[in-house]
């Protein structure tokens, strides 16, 4: 959709805005941190709820030589729906016994291999599907979540080697994924790369020969070049959102936001002082005053910890949420302001014209930016702005 029919449609309810132009730009802007890497746009999590399809073909239009999601379902509807190259390299990491390995082969992703039950499946899905399957080889160097240990590297490594020996599997990939880059100094991070550096040299000394070797996610696309080996990938930046405040802001970062939310003001009407709003009657009006009601709720995504703190902006002022996050709706108080109903309210975007930003409500709510934007739910239509040039 064009900017001008993404703005100027009959409003709707609730609206969450999507630049496509901004992921372009973010996309050069990352590339050019990594200039000696592939570049891996993420699109997991609905590409953290922006729209994975969209925003994957925006990415590769600007320059992403790899996709990647968590899931195997999440690939396999990449390949199938998104209408990418047939070439362009996909990846998917969250696998779980009995997953579709063979669909993924035969839709040509690369998938991840952290455990032995895992080549063990994936080899035989190869069997199957009368293909070799590609196997990026996942070692754990301290984070603690997926990957082999040190101590079971080699006899992975011996493994899948013999399978690749055999024709059933491609060894494209070594990776792994850090656990501290968002925090700068942090010695988690040394100490990882460093750890890195010796299973993929282990592993080369028994034989292997890595396509691409990749451990930098977003943080460490921006801060780390010694990170970048020969792909990054990066998730979060890619929508304009800072991994962390102690990097900086996105405009200290080069990125721009690429989602707004908004919605019509469902209700503007008078209540005198002592009125209480919400439940529980959390909030009550210190004197005569105007409420508006905002028809977004937590089962849009708006996180119900942020009841009394979240700030909207209405009428070309800053709001804060009065009461309680109910499910579909909550209130501000306008202070005897008189917006028309229907009249916008801006809970989150580039703030560009005043409106809060995405880490504005992480820190009303106490989290972080990710879970803000990747939240929003389905209830939510999505309106692609430049959507022609993606």
């Amino acid at each position: 959709m064009s900017e001008k029919a993404g703005r100027r449609t009959a409003p709707l309810r609730a609206r969450a805005e999507i630049d496509l132009a901004a992921l372009r730009a973010n996309v050069r802007t990352l590339r050019e941190r990594a200039p000696g890497a592939a570049f891996m746009a993420v699109v997991k999590a609905d590409a953290y709820g922006h729209g994975a399809i969209p925003c994957a073909r925006a990415a590769v239009a600007a320059g992403a030589e790899w996709l990647g999601t968590a899931t195997p379902e999440e690939a396999l509807a990449l390949r199938a729906e998104a209408d990418l190259p047939d070439d362009l390299r996909i990846m998917c990491w969250l696998w779980t016994p009995g997953g579709p390995w063979r669909e993924a082969v035969e839709a040509r992703l690369d998938v991840s291999v952290g455990a032995l039950w895992a080549l063990e499946e994936v080899t035989e899905a190869a069997r199957q599907a009368g293909r070799p399957a590609r196997v990026h080889l996942k070692a754990d160097t301290g984070l603690g979540r997926g990957g082999c240990q040190p101590g079971d590297w080699a006899e992975l490594v011996g493994e899948a080697l013999r399978a690749e020996r055999e024709g059933l599997i491609r060894i494209t990939g070594v990776w792994s994924h850090l656990a501290c880059a968002d925090e700068p100094g942090h010695p988690a991070t040394a100490a990882q790369l460093t750890r890195f550096r010796e299973m993929t040299e282990r592993a080369e000394e028994q034989g292997a020969r890595f396509e691409v070797r990749h451990i930098a996610n977003s943080a460490a696309t921006l801060t780390l070049p010694e990170s970048h080996f020969d792909l990054v990938r990066t998730g979060i930046a890619l929508y304009g959102v800072s991994p962390s405040p102690e990097l900086g802001s996105p405009a200290d970062l080069g990125l721009r936001p690429v989602m707004r939310l908004s919605a019509s003001l469902a209700l503007v009407k008078d209540v005198p002082g002592g009125h209480g709003v919400g439940y529980g009657h959390h909030y009550t009006t210190p004197g005569a005053t105007t409420l508006g009601l905002v028809p977004l709720g937590y089962a849009d995504g708006v996180p119900r910890h942020a009841s009394h703190t979240g700030p909207v902006l209405v009428d070309g002022k800053w709001r804060t949420v009065a009461g309680r996050i109910a499910m579909d709706q909550f209130t501000v108080d306008l202070g005897g302001d008189r917006p028309a109903a229907g009249a916008e309210a801006v809970l989150f975007g580039p703030g560009d014209h005043g409106e809060p930003t995405a880490e504005d409500w992480a820190q009303a709510a106490g989290t972080i930016g990710y879970e803000i934007v990747t939240r929003v739910g389905t209830r939510v239509p999505r309106v692609y702005v430049d959507e022609e040039r993606a």
